[in-house]
């Protein structure tokens, strides 16, 4: 209220409405806010690094000691040549507790006779056989799904999570015939975003596995910056919208959902791990 408080006495004093001054400052914002986040939020969206994403759920009342058994496992897996996971833990949204998203290379590399025979000499090297990790693993465990995508490369994942307080899943469904057109409208959705000083999202597409078509990952410092969209003005984001692609803001969200069946969403802190 104290800022309303003073941009009213601003418009009184040059005698405009008060809506004005306050369209006019959102504006300046969010051009500001834009012009900076273009350069910083430029990113690689080839879809050129095999990841396998893993989505948990644990027993009832297990999850700490869940966590717990991820951070023990991370440096094992850094050890045997593989890139350390990314973990995130459920706050709000879908039924899992815990993403772990394995940095892969391609199957071909991840299978290879060298990684494997080094992943093997570090499980040895550990005295902790696959077999007693597994064994934890669904004492610990009620529900489970594996999904392979094909994404950006690592670099471009481990800068966009860097420094996140929050990280933002949406997994899609999409409607036959319309797989191609969500990727796209992801990208679109991307565009619309950087233009009014929103983050952009980075795209992973199905391989094999669980039946994501689609999955998207955004962050946010923290759950007010999440919400800040609500202080963009709305001809700031229609003008984004129909520059992006679509109609206007209003219709970003529609038309995605005329392209899917199914639409889950979390968002949740990262897991910090030991390297």
């Amino acid at each position: 209220m104290v800022g309303r408080d003073v941009t009213g006495m601003v418009a009184r004093r040059h005698g405009i409405s008060w809506l004005g001054v306050a369209t006019a400052i959102s504006l300046v914002l969010a051009v500001g806010i834009a012009a900076s986040g273009r350069d910083q939020q430029a990113k690689d969206q080839s879809l050129t690094e095999l990841y396998r994403f893993e989505m948990v759920q644990a027993a009832p009342g297990r999850l700490l000691e869940l966590i717990e058994l991820y951070k023990r496992r991370a440096p094992g897996v850094g050890a045997g040549g593989d890139e350390m996971p990314i973990i995130t833990r459920h706050s709000q949204g879908d039924h899992w507790d815990l993403l772990a998203i394995y940095p892969m290379g391609s199957f071909t590399a991840y299978y290879s006779p060298e990684r494997v025979a080094k992943r093997r000499a570090a499980i040895e090297a550990s005295h902790k056989t696959t077999a007693a990790y597994a064994g934890q693993f669904y004492d610990l465990v009620a529900w489970h799904q594996e999904e392979y995508v094909n994404g950006p490369p690592i670099g471009v994942l481990r800068s966009h999570v860097q420094g996140a307080g929050l990280v933002h899943f949406e997994m899609m469904q999409a409607l036959a015939g319309k797989r191609d057109s969500l990727i796209e409208e992801r990208k679109m959705e991307n565009a619309f975003n950087r233009e009014r000083g929103r983050g952009e999202t980075l795209i992973f597409v199905h391989e094999q596995g669980a039946p994501w078509d689609v999955i998207t990952i955004g962050v946010y410092r923290n759950w007010r910056q999440y919400a800040e969209s609500d202080g963009i003005a709305a001809e700031v984001s229609d003008a984004a919208a129909r520059k992006a692609g679509f109609a206007n803001a209003d219709a970003v969200g529609p038309y995605m959902r005329s392209l899917i069946s199914t639409h889950r969403d979390t968002l949740g802190p990262p897991v910090r791990l030991e390297k």
